[in-house]
């Protein structure tokens, strides 16, 4: 599969060393440790409860419920995150997304209950299951933090910015208790990584004055692929934007940064939303696409399938499915050019077709293949996304996820929308992604394509 020149995650020499090429295959020892104390407690609070004499059924019941319960809790926590690669410095909120995440593990428990008549875990064990689980889930990791400060020793930390900050950081650092010492300081972030590598730091704070697109794309995919933590500042002005995620470092609150928008967890998480979606949304699926094809066939005759390269995740070039909705060899005298409203190209019949969106119906084969998403920033083809990257900065950053069927930037623009507006959406929706979003995305899209063939 060729790629776009893209700014894309640099190459990086294969890990030598046993354990080393585990945890490149996304291995974590905690994996390990939460499956076996997970287990260990439901069977503790079992004898809390009944000693070694359980009722009802045998306890090799039970300890079948207690090994299904503890591989749907490891998937929630899987997915949501708990096993990612979390940096030394500051606190991250294990309590409350382990309580979170358990709560959803429960009602997945409880939905096969409803469907097997039998509980995994007896209901009465459930209010101290609920207790412990977050706060053991937390426990883990926060000792295995502890092993890794023993065998690396403490984050090591350097500071960015002008001198009185980079003073006052330093002595906030040092009165708070923070296992953390600064190791070096620099007032500009123009030689990052030289910088980063004289010092020998584990972690980056950019304390004001800092000019981020130097650091960006490049240096800080490199510093984040060396998992050293780089760390912004908030300012009295960045509140305006409502950073939701900070993380207080001696007191000090800051805001880390990363250079792909979505973590790794999260991709899985949305390619097992389309994955569901799209199983369980398969009849209704295969008649819409069904009918859809008779009518092209009907105004296009044969080759209702229109293949055209675009640019999708990570700059990679894939084959884009669509009906054909255009004249054959529409670019034959033009050469590429962006589709318009009232595009005269565009078959008798066909243009409610185009306006609900109906064209794209053949990409949901691209999702399946795992080349798309249900909702994403549009894919574009090579030739207009080296124009956009040259005009429009921080374009390459829609890469960084699947691009979709529907997207913010469709549901809230129209066909005349300049790409830089498109963009402010398509960037909106990367940073603040969620399923939820995707969810009101796709209903939001539905409404719309209701509307227009209403008209």
């Amino acid at each position: 599969m060729r790629t776009h020149p893209v700014p894309i995650p640099l190459a990086e020499d294969p890990p030598s060393g046993f354990m080393p090429r585990l945890r490149a295959r996304g291995f974590r020892f905690l994996y390990v440790v939460d499956s076996v104390s997970l287990f260990v407690m439901m069977h503790l609070i079992m004898v809390a409860r009944f000693g070694l004499e359980w009722p009802t059924y045998p306890s090799s019941h039970y300890l079948v419920g207690f090994l299904l319960a503890t591989a749907i809790h490891l998937s929630v926590y899987y997915f949501g995150g708990m096993f990612e690669y979390e940096q030394r410095l500051g606190s991250p909120p294990w309590l409350p997304k382990a309580a979170l995440l358990t709560g959803i593990a429960i009602l997945f428990s409880a939905a096969i209950a409803l469907g097997t008549g039998r509980y995994l875990v007896p209901r009465g064990n459930l209010l101290m299951f609920v207790i412990a689980a977050p706060a053991l889930i937390t426990f883990n990791r926060w000792y295995a933090r502890r092993i890794r400060s023993r065998r690396f020793g403490a984050p090591r930390v350097l500071l960015v910015g002008p001198p009185e900050e980079v003073q006052s950081v330093r002595h906030h650092i040092s009165e708070s208790g923070s296992e953390a010492s600064v190791v070096g300081a620099t007032s500009t972030t123009s030689d990052l990584l030289a910088a980063v590598e004289l010092a020998d730091a584990t972690d980056v704070l950019l304390l004001g004055g800092d000019r981020l697109e130097e650091i960006y794309p490049a240096p800080l995919d490199q510093l984040e692929r060396q998992l050293i933590g780089v760390y912004h500042r908030v300012q009295p002005a960045d509140t305006l934007l409502g950073l939701q995620r900070s993380r207080q470092i001696a007191g000090i609150p800051f805001v880390a940064l990363r250079a792909h928008a979505l973590p790794r967890y999260r991709l899985r998480l949305k390619r097992l939303l389309d994955v569901t979606l799209l199983l369980v949304a398969l009849p209704m699926i295969m008649l819409v696409v069904g009918f859809a094809a008779l009518y092209v066939l009907s105004r296009a005759g044969t080759g209702i399938i229109y293949r055209q390269e675009r640019v999708g995740r990570g700059g990679q070039i894939f084959e884009v499915l669509k009906f054909r909705t255009m004249i054959h060899d529409a670019e034959a005298t033009t050469g590429a050019t962006l589709a318009l409203e009232d595009d005269p190209r565009v078959l008798s019949g066909m243009r409610w077709f185009r306006a609900a969106r109906l064209d794209e119906l053949p990409q949901l084969w691209n999702v399946a293949k795992g080349e798309m998403s249900l909702v994403g920033p549009r894919p574009e083809r090579p030739a207009f996304v080296s124009q956009f990257e040259n005009r429009l900065p921080g374009y390459s950053r829609r890469h960084d996820v699947p691009p979709g069927i529907t997207g913010l930037a469709q549901i809230r623009g129209r066909y005349e929308t300049e790409p830089i507006y498109k963009l402010g959406h398509d960037l909106q929706y990367v940073v603040n992604w969620s399923p939820v979003l995707d969810l009101m995305i796709m209903l939001e899209t539905i409404v719309v394509m209701a509307r227009r063939l209403a008209r």
